[in-house]
């Protein structure tokens, strides 16, 4: 019999991250890789693993990611919002709770475009009197 997956896409500044979600041991594989290899920082593996600590779903999920686009903290912040939106078809109780801590809003910050006449978004050149 066909095993059930969950799907959830995941966005944020110029990241992208395809989440799915099988029925397992709680085990997080980011592009073919263990969390512990991919992610060096402790905070970022806390990141993504908040969406399922705050629904008590840690150890009931295994999560397979393809992050692309942006670093590390952006592909977290990805893969995040994919695992909430993947927990949202597993169960639309975890809404509200999930909404509340912000996880199904997408950041829309991104980065500001280069000016003409400017070294960068807001950089002007530098000014000496002489």
């Amino acid at each position: 019999m066909a095993q059930v997956q969950y799907y959830g896409t995941g966005r944020r500044k110029t990241s992208t991250a395809r989440v799915r979600l099988v029925p397992g041991e709680g085990r997080i594989i980011i592009n073919k890789r263990d969390i512990d290899d991919y992610f060096g920082l402790e905070t970022l593996k806390l990141i993504v693993k908040q969406p399922l600590v705050l629904t008590d779903t840690l150890n009931k999920y295994d999560v397979i990611v393809i992050a692309n686009g942006g670093g590390f903290s952006g592909q977290a912040g990805a893969i995040r919002h994919g695992i909430a939106r993947a927990l949202l078809k597993v169960d639309p109780e975890f809404r509200p709770v999930l909404k509340r801590a912000g996880f199904l809003t997408r950041d829309p910050r991104m980065k500001e475009r280069k000016k003409y006449g400017l070294k960068a978004a807001r950089r002007a050149p530098q000014f000496s009197k002489r």
